[in-house]
């Protein structure tokens, strides 16, 4: 979905939290989409790590727990959004992105060939 509607844009994805935090040193997104469940660590925990690290990046977490609780704990952990999965559609994602951004070209391209 976000390369249909941002071809431009660059999206990386993480199987685990390791992975994860390895591509957020090497590529320092500005976006990242984050689980609550992550097979190796909490997810909250590894936005609070990122946030601490690189404050600057927005951290949404796009789950599947529609919990009071956890919308409260991703917040006290750094995230920006709380999305739920199957109350989200793609049109609210993308007006989300837009909306951390004035212009695309802020986010993550890709290299031109």
């Amino acid at each position: 979905m976000l390369n249909d509607s941002f071809p431009e844009m660059l999206v990386e994805e993480a199987a685990d939290g390791k992975e994860a935090m390895v591509k957020v040193d090497s590529f320092c997104p500005r976006l990242i989409f984050m689980d609550i469940r992550l097979p190796d660590e909490s997810g909250l925990q590894l936005t609070q790590k990122i946030k601490a690290k690189y404050p600057e990046i927005s951290i949404v977490m796009l789950t599947s727990y529609d919990l009071p609780e956890y919308r409260k704990a991703a917040t006290a952990y750094g995230a920006s959004h709380y999305l739920v999965k199957g109350s989200s559609d793609s049109g609210q994602i993308t007006a989300l992105i837009q909306s951390l951004s004035d212009d695309s070209k802020d986010l993550p391209m890709k290299e031109e060939k």
